[in-house]
């Protein structure tokens, strides 16, 4: 039995059968807070994309360059973390309050599992909270009361999408989503966000496997993983303005240092940037 079915309390389990994105996330990590049902998921995308744990991977160093860029350089304390999944190795919290200790953050997703687990990391951290709520409700998210107790939400904050918006359906209307959460951020405040891209005309290569990833998930009766072009993932920032060098290959966001080996083919389709709201 994995750690998650020992450790989560019963009225916080849902059904094992029953793929989760923030598990398959956690197993694609190699974290053990999954069950066996996401591990196949995830085993069926590698048939298509064997590299995706790098692609995980290339997500998470996203996460710690711009978290690191926004409170060492810019100064900002506050962050809601938006379809977080599980709090693990170097997720917002650890990266912010490395950083400043004070750094304020709101994990939010809608796994009961991830929150209890969520919680259950935390307890010990004052500064941050855990919430369990649906992303694409915005106005339930930004008036919750755990979330106005702990952010100050009049002040500039940071507000990640990382991974997120590829799991929400055109019918579910992610652009009109986002265009309420920047609307209601005050002046100052940042988006960061990566997400599936469709490259397109851009890249007809790239954009068959985007499509080949597209229908494996299909297939194992996932509606969920959307691959979107350039243009479309750039309404996502709700008019927010990019900062240099724009919405770029995750690696090619302020990379740390040089490559030490060309990218995998599938490391190519997921887009990120960070915007200010001016």
């Amino acid at each position: 039995m994995q750690d998650a079915e020992r450790t989560v309390p019963p009225s916080a389990r849902l059904d094992p059968t029953k793929p989760t994105v923030a598990r398959i996330y956690d197993a694609s990590l190699g974290g053990k807070d999954n069950y066996e049902v996401d591990r196949q998921i995830f085993e069926m995308i590698k048939q298509v994309a064997p590299h995706q744990g790098d692609v995980s991977w290339m997500n998470r160093r996203f996460l710690v360059r711009a978290v690191r860029y926004l409170t060492e350089l810019v100064g900002m304390d506050q962050f809601l973390d938006l379809g977080s999944g599980l709090p693990t190795v170097q997720n917002t919290h650890e990266v912010a309050q490395f950083s400043n200790p004070e750094a304020r953050v709101v994990y939010v997703d809608n796994d009961p599992i991830c929150n209890a687990h969520g919680r259950a990391l935390l307890e010990e951290n004052e500064y941050t909270r855990f919430v369990e709520a649906d992303l694409t409700k915005p106005a339930d998210v930004l008036a919750h009361p755990e979330i106005t107790a702990h952010l100050e939400l009049d002040r500039p904050l940071v507000l990640m999408q990382i991974g997120t918006l590829h799991h929400v359906s055109d019918e579910q209307d992610p652009v009109g989503v986002m265009r309420h959460y920047v609307d209601a951020l005050p002046s100052g405040s940042y988006v960061v966000l990566t997400h599936f891209w469709d490259p397109a005309d851009e890249n007809p290569a790239w954009s068959k496997q985007a499509h080949d990833l597209m229908d494996k998930l299909r297939s194992a009766n996932m509606d969920t993983g959307f691959w979107r072009t350039r243009e479309e993932i750039e309404k996502f920032f709700g008019g927010a303005e990019l900062l240099e060098p724009g919405l770029v290959e995750l690696d090619e966001w302020w990379p740390s240092g040089p490559r030490t080996r060309e990218p995998w083919p599938e490391e190519h389709l997921m887009l990120g940037g960070v915007a200010v709201k001016r």
